[in-house]
């Protein structure tokens, strides 16, 4: 039976009995006011019905968030890696392109780089133009903050890149695009320091990286997947004098503390965006030939291993120039201590780190000698091609 049938008899039987004999205009005014209150019941209903919907979609968002909340430990110990064929490796490999990681990227960061001068600006505005310029759809931002320093207080800005925001977990690839403030040479004033290996050159690898795998970021982007890919160009790793706790790393110790105290998913009551990295990779010092690369951290150790792996399959397969040996670059039979550089503040807060830095140091290290000439182009581009199948791999591209 409709609801408008059961109105109409509850109706009539009211009229039969509790209205007979009574005035009509008395009759009118209750048929009106029953009327009113089925309407109001009526109109009620929806409104209750919208609610419940809503409190029980609020309370399965709110039990989801709490479910990837536990679930981001777990997920980053037990994350296993892509596999992938000969063919795809070799897709992988050539989609590096050394051309475009020398002339477009690199060239543009030759050139002086010390924090808050309008070198520091020129440089971000290339690196936040180039990944803008990708079909991926980074989300770009510039962290800028002010700092005490032993030449005064100045301001810092980090360039971050993350490909999605909301995705639960997060790989980050990190390097400092700052240069350290140098005398120059009194023989020839025009002769700056530029730090090609430290940082140019590693800046220059994650932007082709991200511009090597743009199709199929895009395509992890689509797929809303619980793992993304972030980049960051910290500010500020230099000391301005000698280097101490508080006269370094200005960026990373920045953003460490941020990401600690930012709640990560949205609604999140209990973790960070710090506790969302499942790993992060640091480069520095790298361009130099022959660069010895080691394990740092035990925690780590099998994401070591896929880059020795990617190594030996690349060399293998013939897709590396100028590589003697199939293990030339990752090696986990040395262990020179450890080094201090913008992975320490996160390393401090329990985000585990790869920090891919060659011990020893390049010759070149802190020298006026750090330039493009020094730098060894097929190394870069074979270290570009490893990384391209380590992220690929780590990020099932």
């Amino acid at each position: 039976m409709s609801r408008t049938s059961r109105r109409s008899k509850a109706l009539h039987a009211s009229n039969g009995h509790g209205l007979a004999g009574c005035d009509p205009l008395r009759a009118a005014r209750v048929r009106v006011r029953v009327r009113v209150l089925l309407l109001c019941v009526c109109g009620a209903l929806p409104l209750a019905v919208i609610l419940v919907l809503y409190f029980s979609a609020e309370s399965s968002t709110s039990s989801t968030t709490q479910h990837h909340t536990a679930d981001l430990s777990r997920d980053r110990l037990s994350h296993k890696p892509g596999k992938y064929s000969v063919a795809q490796i070799k897709k992988f490999a050539a989609q590096v392109d050394g051309h475009r990681l020398w002339e477009t990227h690199l060239r543009p960061l030759l050139i002086q780089r010390v924090p808050g001068t309008a070198g520091s600006q020129t440089i971000r505005q290339h690196i936040s133009s180039q990944l803008g310029s990708l079909s991926a759809g980074w989300t770009l931002e510039e962290d800028s903050f002010a700092s005490s320093t032993p030449k005064g207080a100045v301001t810092f800005t980090n360039v971050l890149a993350v490909l999605d925001p909301a995705a639960p977990r997060r790989l980050i690839l990190a390097c400092h695009h700052d240069s350290k403030i140098f005398p120059t040479d009194p023989k020839n004033p025009r002769r700056v320091f530029v730090g090609a290996s430290d940082s140019a050159v590693p800046c220059a690898m994650i932007l082709e990286l991200a511009a090597s795998l743009d199709t199929q970021l895009k395509a992890l982007k689509q797929q809303r997947s619980a793992l993304t890919l972030q980049l960051v160009f910290f500010d500020g790793e230099e000391a301005f004098e000698e280097w101490t706790d508080t006269d370094s790393l200005y960026g990373s110790r920045h953003l460490a503390e941020l990401m600690a105290r930012s709640p990560h998913p949205s609604g999140a009551a209990k973790t960070s965006l710090l506790q969302a990295v499942d790993l992060l990779v640091l480069l520095d010092l790298l361009g130099g030939p022959e660069p010895l690369i080691v394990n740092h951290f035990d925690n780590t150790a099998r994401w070591f291993d896929r880059l020795i792996a990617a190594e030996k399959r690349l060399h293998k397969q013939g897709l590396l120039t100028s590589h003697p040996s199939e293990q030339s670059y990752f090696r986990k039979d040395f262990y020179l201590g450890p080094v201090q550089d913008d992975h320490v503040p996160f390393l401090n807060r329990g985000v585990p780190v790869l920090h891919l830095i060659p011990t020893p140091f390049p010759v070149f290290w802190h020298t006026l000698d750090d330039v493009e000439e020094r730098m060894h182009r097929p190394t870069v581009e074979n270290l570009t091609r490893i990384l391209a199948i380590f992220v690929a791999e780590y990020l099932s591209l």
